[in-house]
């Protein structure tokens, strides 16, 4: 092979070679070196107290029934108890009860629970559709100072019908009610002496509320304490109109049970 033709060769070589090159820059070929990026900043966190399982208006809280959840620092509202200093799950929640529904896992906030000595805690306490009605009272009428806040009552209601002879009547008018107060304590710790006892807050439904107010106007109320197990109510007149100083009547008489009200056969009192 002659040396023209050697070198014609190597030019068509080289001539080639830069004509792939051009192409493969032209059709993207090759791999694109990657950009290294920083890892993102570690998102700051606290820990704040949450429901353990779903809590309920009136709910009394204690340190079970919460936990500390991590939560991002940045969306902590100023109404969560969070956790650091002294703050503990029993000192945050201890002494409280639910004012609104709480579901397992949300914080608990301070607009969703109040203290025992604070404001609306009455409110609190009370049943969903329950109220909250005082009666006067005197010591011989709460079972000589033994009823105390959370227990069940019946209230018995009593009137004078006559002079001469002296008469008088007496039945029961609401059956298991709750007491949620003795005057304005109503934790059996702070109880006070039973000589200054002047109320009874009690925990009715709105018919019931009638029935008491009807009741204190018709004549003078007091408490009859229930055993702890006993669970069956007692059948009450619940409208002191309803023939109340006749004790052998036969009529139609308005009975509450269990809080409910209706019209059964059988006067008489209780």
């Amino acid at each position: 092979m002659n040396t023209r033709r050697l070198v014609v060769l190597l030019l068509a070589a080289g001539a080639a070679g830069v004509i792939a090159l051009m192409v493969r820059g032209l059709v993207g070929g090759g791999t694109k070196q990657a950009d290294a990026k920083p890892n993102p900043p570690p998102v700051a966190m606290s820990e704040v107290l949450v429901a353990a399982s779903r809590l309920e208006p009136g709910q009394t809280l204690d340190a079970s029934q919460v936990r500390w959840q991590p939560w991002p620092s940045n969306s902590i509202d100023g109404s969560f108890i969070v956790k650091g200093g002294n703050t503990t799950a029993a000192s945050a929640v201890n002494g409280t009860v639910v004012r609104a529904p709480v579901v397992a896992g949300e914080p608990v906030t301070y607009a969703k629970i109040v203290r025992s000595d604070g404001g609306g805690f009455m409110a609190a306490t009370l049943a969903p559709g329950m109220r909250a009605v005082a009666i006067g009272v005197s010591v011989a009428s709460v079972a000589g100072g033994f009823v105390m806040p959370n227990d069940r009552v019946d209230v018995i209601l009593t009137m004078i019908t006559g002079d001469s002879p002296k008469r008088g009547t007496t039945r029961t008018v609401l059956s298991d009610v709750r007491v949620l107060a003795i005057d304005q304590v109503s934790g059996n710790k702070d109880q006070k002496a039973v000589s200054d006892v002047k109320t009874v807050t009690l925990e009715l439904s709105p018919q019931q509320v009638q029935v008491v107010s009807l009741a204190q106007a018709m004549g003078s109320l007091s408490l009859s304490l229930r055993s702890l197990g006993d669970n069956q109510a007692v059948a009450g007149n619940s409208d002191p109109h309803d023939r109340a100083g006749d004790t052998g009547d036969s009529g139609l008489v308005s009975v509450l049970r269990y809080g409910m009200q209706r019209r059964q056969a059988g006067g008489g009192g209780q």
